[in-house]
């Protein structure tokens, strides 16, 4: 079978052209989409008369031997035919003969591609979701285990307030949940047929879309050829959702990095999972995390290589659209990978409560002392400027806020009594912040609750 379109010209394409215009060597991946694609075409072509029953049957029997031979690896793929679907194609008219041309018929690549695309993501979307719950369940699982851990939170990049291990946790379950809502949101904006929709101006062949769109599990029909062949927002929100959830992954494995360095000493990372160093003995790199916190750049440029393709094309279908392959499949592989790897490391990583501990008291309580006296009347900018004097004093001295005596607290300020001394505890301090969100033990428990319910933990 020779180029689809080469009754037009006189030439021989030139070798550079086709190899610089072939997608087939990304866009193979599609080929089992491209099936199911063909299948239900060639039911709404026979529904619609267009085909008679036996050349159906014909093109059906050709497609399930086609569809094998994917499966098992068998079916070759030929650059010279540009892309996934003519590669199809022309192995169904070498095996079938002419009925294998009227496959095509009130069809066109720029239709087929988005059909093949828009399922391909439905199917790679809720795949993800499910690694991502997944995550989440490691995570509210490791979170039951860590109600009494408390440790230091930490604000551009210094000592804030106690917190427990389980509210730092939970707070990673909330981001990747939005993650999960992105995903789906993606998911349905993907969730619309185009197939019928031609080459830019729809087909004249009485198709019945809806009818392909129930063979499909499409939930809706894209009302517009001309955007349905041209539109990719589909695509760049999958990769928004991406480099989103990419963005949420990086962000946890940079505190796992530091945490599990000697400098912080909280966590200790399976070997299985850490590599070393071709010269220093002594060494166990975080690279499993390292990699998961890189390819969040990736990620970004993916989206963005889309949106620049995109930002300056006329209605409707261009070449430069073939662009939006490799950075889709690119994209979901990647996140996929990188929740898989976080799994791991969550689900092996050990910690080191007593190093966590040991750090969350100290300076993290001053906030406490201001917020007494607040509790006693006093306004807090000025609670605020008398306790900072507090911790200047201490620094210079270089001693420890628990080691504060009542009267030296009373030496600043007459509103502190003897109940003052017991702020000075991380656990106290936890315990204060109460309110809705917080970090109290009985406030997190009740989170805890919540998100074992949503996730379906017993």
């Amino acid at each position: 079978m020779g180029k689809p379109w080469s009754g037009r010209f006189k030439e021989k394409t030139e070798e550079f052209v086709e190899r610089f215009t072939q997608s087939v060597s990304f866009d193979k991946e599609l080929a089992p989409w491209d099936i199911r694609q063909n299948v239900a075409h060639v039911k709404t072509l026979l529904r619609a008369g267009v085909l008679s029953k036996e050349e159906a049957d014909s093109l059906l029997k050709g497609l399930k031997v086609i569809e094998e031979e994917l499966l098992e690896d068998r079916f070759e793929f030929r650059k010279e035919l540009e892309d996934v679907h003519m590669n199809i194609e022309a192995e169904l008219i070498n095996r079938l003969g002419d009925v294998g041309g009227k496959l095509h018929t009130a069809r066109s690549r720029n239709d087929q591609v988005v059909t093949d695309e828009r399922l391909y993501i439905k199917d790679k979307l809720s795949a993800s979701c499910e690694l991502l719950r997944d995550l989440r369940r490691v995570l509210v699982k490791l979170a039951e285990r860590s109600v009494d851990i408390i440790l230091p939170s930490y604000t551009h990049l210094q000592r804030a307030q106690p917190i427990r291990m389980i509210h730092y946790l939970l707070a990673y379950r909330e981001m990747f949940l939005g993650d999960e809502t992105r995903f789906i949101n993606a998911y349905r904006h993907a969730d619309c047929l185009a197939l019928g929709s031609g080459a830019v101006a729809g087909v004249d062949f009485p198709l019945d879309r809806f009818y392909t769109a129930e063979l499909l599990g499409f939930s809706r029909v894209c009302r517009n050829s001309m955007q349905a062949t041209a539109d990719r927002d589909y695509v760049l929100d999958v990769l928004y959702a991406c480099a989103v959830c990419g963005m949420h992954l990086s962000r946890l494995a940079e505190d796992l990095i530091l945490w599990s360095s000697e400098e912080f000493g909280f966590v200790d990372l399976p070997d299985r999972l850490c590599t070393g160093s071709s010269i220093m003995p002594q060494k166990k790199n975080p690279d499993v995390l390292e990699l998961i916190r890189g390819k969040a750049g990736r990620l970004y440029g993916n989206l963005f290589s889309l949106f620049t393709t995109l930002k300056g094309l006329p209605m409707a279908y261009n070449r430069d659209l073939q662009e939006d392959k490799e950075p889709l499949f690119d994209s979901i592989r990647t996140i996929c990978d990188c929740l898989e790897g976080m799994k791991l490391i969550l689900e092996g990583m050990k910690i080191r409560m007593d190093r966590m501990r040991n750090a969350s008291g100290g300076f993290t309580l001053m906030t406490d002392l201001a917020n007494y006296l607040v509790h006693k009347g006093l306004p807090f900018r000025q609670a605020h400027r008398l306790v900072g004097s507090i911790t200047s004093l201490l620094l210079e001295k270089g001693r420890k806020p628990e080691e504060l005596t009542l009267e030296e607290l009373r030496s600043f300020s007459e509103l502190f009594d003897e109940d003052a001394l017991a702020l000075l505890s991380p656990e106290a301090s936890t315990n204060r912040k109460n309110t809705y969100g917080g970090t109290a033990r009985d406030e997190v428990l009740k989170m805890l609750e919540v998100a074992k319910r949503e996730e379906g933990i017993s």
